[in-house]
């Protein structure tokens, strides 16, 4: 989606990996408590460690980037104008054809990606986790997503995206995991403009300010059995949606700030989790219990990563090729 996915085979597989290590290090660290932050006088020793650890994988992450900005601007030359136009070729073209009051630097180009990568794939990734994981602890749920799922698609037909806004079950199923499972459970950190008073409490202008929308989409005073997974809750007249209008329920943030990536993560959920759903029925491996636990980080994972065994549901095997 973002450069033309020209990397094929073996070496796709390895970028891959490489690119998931990468991703996930940074969010760990974004995420790790540090003592500078709380006395910023000792931030010129990185006692911990965490300021050398960011620039290593910074400059691994700025390494894939050269190389694909690279190959996109061989594979742009031999195409010509008949070449595909993704977005790091739309960046590109803006940045060469850009006003000189402001210019587009490479330097801007790449932290765009960067928000781009670090924003829009372990976070996407993570919450289709926890909804196939939760799923699979409530059958009911996964038959009545498949029976959905058989109804638009067909049993002899495989999903796809013109499908995906005509699965409103589905849809309550990505809102539910994102009320018990937040992609970022804090949210990204806010900062006031001028000194205010929340609740009796100053908040001091220039402050770091994170919102735990985990514990407020999980609070008994506004959720009915708050810690049960149950997507019906979503589908009586529409009264939650994620626009941030409702301080109940805004998993991705609210205002000025909100999720600049609302619909392209809407749109990677339901299509990734339709497909798995109506391709395949899935079991845990014997032996092995399901567990939604959670592990902190700024970015919401789970404790254990899902095992899980698919069998293949749908009447022609050739729909698999």
């Amino acid at each position: 989606m973002l450069w033309g996915g020209s990397v094929e085979g073996a070496e796709r597989a390895r970028v891959g990996a490489e690119f998931r290590e990468v991703v996930s290090r940074i969010t760990e660290l974004l995420g790790k408590p540090n003592l500078s932050d709380f006395f910023p006088g000792l931030a010129r020793f990185d006692l911990q460690g965490v300021e050398k650890q960011m620039h290593v994988w910074a400059g691994r992450l700025d390494e894939i980037f050269e190389k694909m900005i690279e190959q996109r601007l061989r594979k742009s030359e031999s195409d010509g104008e008949e070449g595909s136009k993704d977005f790091l070729q739309f960046l590109l073209k803006l940045k060469d054809e850009g006003d000189s009051k402001t210019p587009l630097t490479m330097t801007h180009l790449k932290s765009l990606l960067m928000d781009m990568v670090v924003g829009g794939s372990d976070t996407s990734s993570n919450t289709i986790e926890f909804a196939m994981a939760e799923m699979m602890r409530n059958p009911e749920v996964m038959k009545k997503a498949q029976e959905e799922l058989d109804s638009v698609v067909g049993i002899d037909n495989v999903v796809e995206e013109s499908h995906i806004h005509k699965l409103p079950y589905l849809l309550a199923v990505m809102k539910e995991t994102l009320r018990l499972h937040p992609a970022l459970p804090l949210l990204v950190p806010h900062c006031p403009s001028e000194s205010c008073t929340v609740g009796g409490y100053t908040i001091p202008e220039g402050s770091r300010v994170f919102v735990n929308v985990w514990a407020i989409q999980r609070d008994p005073t506004i959720w009915d059995r708050p810690l049960e997974f149950d997507p019906s809750r979503f589908l009586d007249d529409g009264k939650w949606d994620y626009s941030g209008s409702d301080l109940n329920y805004f998993p991705f943030g609210s205002g000025r700030r909100i999720c600049a990536g609302i619909a392209m993560a809407e749109r990677m959920f339901l299509y990734s989790v339709a497909t798995l759903v109506h391709s395949f029925d899935w079991k845990m491996p014997q032996e092995q219990e399901l567990d939604v636990s959670e592990k902190f980080g700024i970015v919401l994972k789970k404790k254990n990563p899902l095992v899980a065994i698919p069998t293949p549901r749908l009447s022609n095997p050739a729909l698999y090729d």
